[in-house]
């Protein structure tokens, strides 16, 4: 079937998508090069192509990941066969971006549809989590056909705001509680954050943010910036995403990374892939607006963990740099806006608060086994900012200061 790819009421290009698959088999025509999605084209000879196959794998990435528990079965009770189906069914509609088919000839606008102002569908949300209340007729105009990620989530309309529910994995569900305590972190420190809180549903635990995209704004993540280029010889991914930045005119990149690091450090993140942070941009005038608020933090704090791993630090691995956190602190180039004395004032609280009835999923002993997890990664952190400030003050210079393996380990 013909379908025009908009970018809200921008015609960005002609193209043609199976629907019988949901993937796009034809792309007719380019008639907005500007607003074509991040990391789909390329300039040859001053002249910029779409390459099919990278426009389908930004079209089939908004696909809910067929690897995310419990939709084989959603697929059945929807009638239908893969994910990408259901992109065609709801015009392709996010709550991420502005980005949607509409349908050869059809008189349809961005302010028809959009889920930011227009009310949505709980039915695919419900089948999702396992709780349809209707077993025909549904109504796949929601957002959920276009939500990322592996855990159970839903976006759902309450008091007026768009926000996502998400669930965590068993036995422990710990990813819920791990939201909630970053984001209490980051509430200390002042690093611009998407905050969380927690609600109960049937017993089980679930964290809930509002949208932080706007009619105006989108967000696009690092993975796509990053497929502007290829790398270059001389950089590893983390210049390479530095470099491009530059590049393309995103403000305070370096600074806002080096906080992300360092809350990924503190609550021993180990999933902070190129997909779950990124940029946010105009819509409009597509100016980059600088670094998103920092979300998505839950698989911390030894989420999947025995307890005795907890306790022992071992086995933790890290993203998206490098493998391990204390080889990625070091990308850290400033700690000049740290306040760690607001890490030591009763934390152990602020990590407590937010395990209040969990004890069927996180006992006693595992929950004390998160507390000192986490007072002793502050205190290496301490020292830490005590050896680059003595090498800082002896460089005088950040670009002289190298701290290297041996100088501490945790």
């Amino acid at each position: 079937m013909n379908y025009a790819l908009m970018h809200k009421n921008v015609v960005v290009a002609l193209i043609n998508i199976d629907d019988s698959s949901g993937t796009i088999i034809g792309i007719d025509e380019i008639l907005n090069e500007k607003h074509l999605p991040v990391g789909t084209s390329y300039l040859s000879h001053h002249k910029v192509e779409l390459h099919r196959e990278a426009l389908n794998s930004w079209w089939s990435n908004r696909a809910i990941p067929a690897s995310r528990k419990g939709v084989d079965d959603a697929l059945s009770k929807l009638g239908v066969y893969s994910t990408t189906q259901l992109l065609t069914r709801c015009l392709g509609l996010s709550l991420s971006d502005h980005y949607w088919i509409k349908p050869s000839m059809s008189p349809i606008k961005w302010e028809d549809v959009n889920f930011f102002t227009n009310d949505f569908s709980d039915d695919i949300g419900d089948v999702l989590f396992g709780y349809p209340k209707k077993d025909i007729g549904f109504n796949y105009q929601s957002p959920d056909n276009t939500s990322d990620g592996n855990l159970i989530k839903r976006w759902k309309i309450i008091d007026g705001k768009r926000c996502l529910v998400k669930g965590g994995s068993a036995p422990y569900h710990q990813e819920t509680f791990g939201e909630v305590v970053a984001s209490n972190i980051m509430k200390r420190l002042n690093i611009c954050h998407i905050p969380y809180t927690l609600i109960w549903d049937e017993k089980k635990p679930y964290s809930v943010c509002e949208d932080f995209v706007t009619t105006e704004t989108e967000l696009v993540s690092a993975l796509k910036v990053m497929s502007l280029r290829p790398k270059a010889n001389h950089e590893n991914e983390y210049i390479q995403l530095i470099n491009i930045c530059n590049e393309i005119g995103v403000p305070s990149i370096v600074d806002a990374i080096d906080k992300m690091l360092t809350i990924d450090f503190i609550v021993a993140n180990e999933d902070r892939h190129f997909r779950n942070f990124g940029f946010i941009r105009n819509a409009d005038t597509l100016e980059w607006i600088g670094f998103s608020p920092i979300f998505d933090s839950g698989s911390s704090l030894g989420y999947n963990k025995l307890t005795s791993q907890i306790i022992s630090g071992e086995d933790i691995v890290c993203k998206p740099f490098k493998k391990t956190h204390n080889e990625q602190l070091r990308l850290v180039t400033n700690f000049d806006w740290l306040d760690i004395s607001a890490l030591k004032n009763n934390i152990e609280d602020d990590i407590r608060s937010a395990f209040v009835g969990a004890e069927k999923y996180v006992d006693e002993s595992r929950l004390e086994a998160i507390v000192m997890s986490v007072k002793e990664r502050i205190s290496y952190l301490e020292m830490m900012m005590e050896n680059h400030h003595s090498k800082k003050n002896k460089a005088g210079n950040l670009s002289d200061i190298q701290i290297d393996d041996e100088d501490m380990e945790i």
